[in-house]
């Protein structure tokens, strides 16, 4: 079905009421088959602005509370998200830290200059000891990026070494010494990041052949296994990942990163007053219907980028056995008003929350490659999770709308992916692109379906008729998350504007097994259906 809405058309229909069932979903349990891994609910922590500091670690003497040196509010946080995998250091920062330097005693540890971030004084007071016991405490898998651009073979053993031996060697007596006795048995590691660009800016072939050389020396301790992953392209170059695949080879490589940022315009000006640079990727609080038609049709294409390098995959691994792994995703806009322009501070609206659940629909599209997804980034970067307050730190964080999306989708970690047939209209965003009303997933655990309909409607409800093959829907009850304005966003001391609300379909739009929902402009419906 390929009904097309002109925008004017959308605008104007911001007060229109429900259309009746525009939307058809047909959901087909027999052809579920891929479950989709929790590791597609990552996060991602880079020494970035106030990620780190003043977002995850304050340091035990500080007088904002704080569990062991984590702040608390952040900490608690992040442990109802349930995180089921954190990447750190980085991001640039992983191809400029020297492992060394952030263990010890911490006022011994050297200090160094952030070159990528701001040109912030890095203190190392947060290092690999405190990383990995936070991931410890969350429950959460570490993921490790190793340093290749700067760093040597040698010190990217040792630090492998460090983290996962249980012998008495050299490396595993230093930790016992720094009071770790038990490795941490680190399972996901990253040979460089982004080699192309800030890793090194090296041309994909001497890469390769630099992978296979470290990883060689990126050894296993005991039983534990590591999950070396390469760094991959930058969004759709697909030269990379062919090479990536040719030379290194799916024998040597578990898994192959790929990055994409949503991001209207990658340009740069400079404020007129300050002559400070500023970006043209626009406001993360104040944009135009079009505006936001432009950043969801960007998002939307990562699909497109995923199944390009899926196809490369394909041809040099059949068996799949090399996973496509997403570890840097989300918005980017220009950073807030006020901010260090290197910090990458910006606020998140109903829109990024649209746009981090159409994204997860995509992942889970694909989850028989994609194997892992980190959205950039965790605390104050970004498209984050949590925030908090740089002119008061003592201000109680506050939590995103995209921390809603992530906490909502829960339930669709480690259940079976269920195809489904969606029939909708789009939307024209300009002479190429076109965005539809509606993107969906839809999952089976326990015999439990789940269902999430995402309306990218920025001005009109629509119902959807939604049917199961071979099943009757009984009822249904879930959870919404709207507001009455996209730009609406939660703020320090102004309480949560945008949180999740209960949601359950009324006994008269249940009828001969199938079910209507209507589902409000900008919004997202989760829903737990009663099946016979």
């Amino acid at each position: 079905m390929k009904k097309i809405l002109t925008l004017a058309a959308a605008i104007a229909a911001l007060a229109t009421t429900t259309s009746a069932q525009d939307v058809q979903l047909v959901i087909h349990p027999d052809q579920a088959q891929n479950v989709i891994p929790k590791e597609i609910y990552g996060q991602f922590a880079e020494h970035l602005g106030r990620c780190i500091y003043g977002g995850i670690w304050v340091g035990k003497d500080s007088d904002i509370p704080n569990i062991e040196g984590y702040r608390k509010d952040v900490f608690e946080a992040l442990k109802e998200l349930e995180v089921p995998v954190m990447r750190w250091p980085g991001g640039c920062f992983a191809d400029e830290y020297h492992w060394m330097d952030g263990i010890g005693p911490q006022e011994n540890r050297p200090r160094m200059v952030n070159t990528n971030w701001g040109g912030t004084v890095e203190d190392n007071s947060f290092g690999t000891h405190e990383f990995l016991n936070l991931c410890e405490m969350l429950g959460t898998e570490p993921y490790i990026s190793g340093n290749v651009g700067s760093g040597s073979v040698e010190e990217m053993a040792k630090w492998v070494e460090y983290m996962n031996s249980d012998t008495n060697s050299t490396m595993a007596e230093l930790r016992r010494k720094n009071g770790r006795e038990k490795p941490w048995n680190v399972k996901y590691f990253g040979v460089g990041n982004e080699s192309w660009g800030c890793g090194g800016n090296m041309h994909v072939e001497y890469y390769a052949d630099l992978y296979r050389r470290y990883n060689t020396y990126a050894r296993n301790y005991g039983s534990n296994r590591l999950f070396r992953i390469a760094s991959g392209a930058n969004a759709g170059d697909a030269h990379w990942t062919e090479v990536c695949m040719k030379k290194i080879g799916a024998g040597n490589m578990n898994g192959l990163s790929v990055h994409y940022y949503a991001v209207r315009d990658w340009g740069t000006m400079n404020d007129p007053i300050t002559g400070i640079p500023m970006g043209k990727k626009g406001s993360a609080l104040i944009y135009s219907n079009q505006e936001y038609y432009e950043i969801v049709s960007q998002a939307l294409k990562i699909e497109d980028v995923v199944k390009r390098h899926m196809q490369v995959m394909d041809k040099y691994d059949p068996r799949k056995r090399v996973g496509l792994m997403v570890d840097e995703w989300g918005t980017w806009f220009n950073v807030e008003p006020g901010t260090n322009p290197g910090w990458l501070y910006q606020q998140s609206t109903m829109r990024d929350a649209v746009i981090a659940a159409a994204s997860l629909n995509i992942f889970h599209k694909y989850t028989d490659r994609i194997r892992m997804a980190n959205i950039a980034q965790v605390v104050n970067v970004l498209q984050s999770m949590v925030l908090t307050n740089e002119k008061n730190p003592k201000d109680a964080c506050i939590v995103t709308p995209t921390y809603y999306v992530f906490k909502m989708y829960k339930k669709h970690k480690e259940a079976t992916f269920i195809p489904a047939d969606l029939t909708c209209e789009n939307i024209q965003v300009n002479d190429k692109e076109q965005v539809p009303v509606m993107t969906t997933t839809q999952s089976i655990k326990d015999n439990v379906i789940t269902v999430t309909l995402t309306n990218l409607d920025v001005a009109k409800e629509h119902t959807a008729m939604v049917s199961i093959d071979g099943k009757q829907i009984t009822a249904a009850a879930g959870e919404i998350l709207t507001t009455k304005d996209v730009h609406a966003y939660n703020d320090f001391g102004k309480g949560d504007n945008v949180k999740t609300a209960p949601y359950e379909v009324a006994k008269k739009n249940l009828k001969n097994g199938k079910m209507t929902v209507s589902v409000p402009a900008h919004s997202i419906v989760n829903l737990t259906l009663t099946t016979k």
